[in-house]
């Protein structure tokens, strides 16, 4: 759990930047995508059971 924690983290500072950095703000979309996608994998695991 505390790698999807890591991402994340991960991802909202690349959404900042992204946002920050106007000639990046496909940055800020790709971190938005990889954040949505993180957080739903960590719900399923999450509600699954599954401890590796």
């Amino acid at each position: 759990m505390g790698l999807v924690i890591g991402l994340l983290i991960l991802w909202v500072i690349v959404v900042i930047v992204g946002f920050i950095v106007k000639s990046l703000f496909w940055l800020a979309i790709v971190g938005i995508v990889l954040f949505v996608a993180t957080a739903g994998f960590g719900a399923l695991r999450r509600r699954s059971g599954s401890v590796h």
